[in-house]
């Protein structure tokens, strides 16, 4: 028999299976009471307010606290433990470090001083925003809406949730990317001179009404910058949890169709290693590279 032909019988044998569950199992109807929208629901842990701002810890500020504690940690260990000969461990960390320091912030800021003083910050929302989303795949007892008793005690179940699912956390790193390239493209040029370096070169002859509107549209795309970041960064991660979520069992649930679980888990399987080997990465990568490359072009001497 062929490969592709043991394929498809495999295949054959799994619908099969799930469509005899269905038909033992049967229907119960949809479920009501199970809301997926409640899995990314902050309640409050410890209530705090102060001048009517709510200040409450919350489940994403433990995995904010969480991410940072990690990050910091995990640099400070790795760094006092450098060797003339480095292991399996430092070597890893070594190519990250590289891929930071020369394909990131080099690569996008040819100034080899303005690269050097950047590269901290860039490093550090690289590795911040990498374990941030790394951590949310990892199942720990956070969901405080469903308990479970052990030995008397009402201890929350365990799930799976990202500092950067919750759109404040990305759109504040988005704005403080977005303040530092111009302010770093201010302190280089001025400010008049600043704005005037929007304008893309030879549009010399142009007559003042067109290089206003093309000012304009610059001035907007400049605005638009950190949307784009915040939202691309929150709409994978909260894309991705979602596709576990159901996949894992919630549509099975939200159905009442319990033998559709043995149809999904296998896709919630995927998706799990795909969101863990790619895309925590890559919007990392993706959004630290953006930063340098906006404090590149800011600091350009051509638009």
């Amino acid at each position: 028999m062929s490969t592709k032909a043991k394929v498809w019988l495999a295949v054959g044998i799994y619908l099969g299976i799930t469509v005899i569950l269905l038909l033992l199992l049967g229907n119960e109807g949809r479920n009501e009471h199970f809301q997926p929208q409640n899995e990314f629901k902050l309640e409050p842990w410890i209530e705090i307010e102060i001048a009517g701002i709510d200040f409450s810890i919350n489940r994403a500020v433990f995995y904010l606290a969480l991410a940072s504690v990690l990050t910091i940690s995990t640099m400070v260990f790795l760094a006092n433990r450098m060797q003339r000969e480095p292991n399996k461990v430092q070597m890893a960390v070594e190519l990250v470090y590289d891929l930071v320091r020369n394909n990131i912030t080099r690569g996008n800021i040819p100034d080899e001083e303005l690269a050097r003083r950047w590269f901290p910050y860039i490093a550090g929302l690289f590795f911040f925003i990498w374990f941030s989303n790394l951590l949310g795949y990892l199942p720990l007892p956070t969901n405080t809406e469903h308990t479970v008793n052990i030995f008397g005690l009402e201890l929350p179940t365990l799930a799976i949730y990202a500092a950067t699912a919750n759109i404040s956390i990305p759109v504040v790193l988005a704005l403080v990317s977005t303040v530092a390239y111009h302010v770093e493209g201010i302190r280089k040029k001025g400010f008049f001179p600043y704005l005037a370096s929007w304008l893309p070169a030879g549009l010399e002859s142009m007559n003042p009404f067109g290089k206003a509107a093309i000012w304009l549209i610059e001035a907007v795309s400049h605005f638009v910058r950190p949307i784009s970041l915040s939202v691309r960064l929150f709409a994978n991660i909260l894309a991705g949890h979602l596709l576990i979520l159901f996949m894992a069992g919630g549509l099975a649930v939200l159905l009442g169709l319990a033998a559709l679980g043995a149809l999904t888990f296998p896709m919630a399987f995927a998706f799990f290693v795909f969101e863990i080997g790619l895309v925590a990465t890559l919007q990392a990568f993706i959004f630290s590279t953006l930063t340098a490359i906006y404090i590149g072009g800011a600091t350009a001497e051509a638009h």
